[in-house]
């Protein structure tokens, strides 16, 4: 089997929120299906990750959909601009998206887009299969962060 190319990346937006509201259990990227305007308004770095998610439509397909993904309509697009607020489908292998609805399906996890980026001149999703936090949770991971800045503003002086 040949090595991967290794493809520059370009960051278009990521889900900073999802850090803090769930664990991440596992990381795996994903192509997404797109129209002509959707990409040149991401070219642009017009989108919101918030509140979107992953899911299956129906218990049998190996089909995964995200939904609330939101691209703003490209500037100069006419009467074909997209719908801002659609499902989009994402290209994953069947035996990935047989792992991924086992996940779902059986411990409760959830699929949450992390991160939207090119890969080269395609648009890669990076979804995390993650868990919520509770609220004492979230306070540990806040207080850790504090923790660490102080010890770095200690050594800096």
């Amino acid at each position: 089997m040949p090595a991967p190319v290794e493809r520059p990346q370009k960051l278009i937006v990521s889900n900073r929120k999802a850090e803090h509201e769930y664990f991440v259990l596992q990381r795996l990227e994903a192509g997404i299906v797109l129209t002509g305007t959707e990409v040149k308004s991401l070219r642009a770095g017009r989108a919101n990750l918030q509140d979107s998610y992953a899911y299956f439509p129906n218990k049998n397909s190996f089909e995964l959909f995200l939904m609330s993904l939101h691209i703003s309509p490209y500037d100069f697009g006419n009467r074909e601009n997209h719908v801002p607020m659609r499902q989009r489908k994402l290209l994953v292998s069947k035996r990935e998206a047989l792992k991924l609805r086992q996940a779902v399906n059986e411990k409760g996890l959830t699929l949450v887009p992390l991160s939207l980026y090119f890969s080269g001149a395609f648009v890669k999703v990076e979804l995390g299969v993650v868990k919520g936090k509770k609220l004492y949770d979230k306070r540990a991971d806040i207080k850790d962060r504090e923790n660490k800045r102080a010890l770095q503003r200690g050594s800096d002086d």
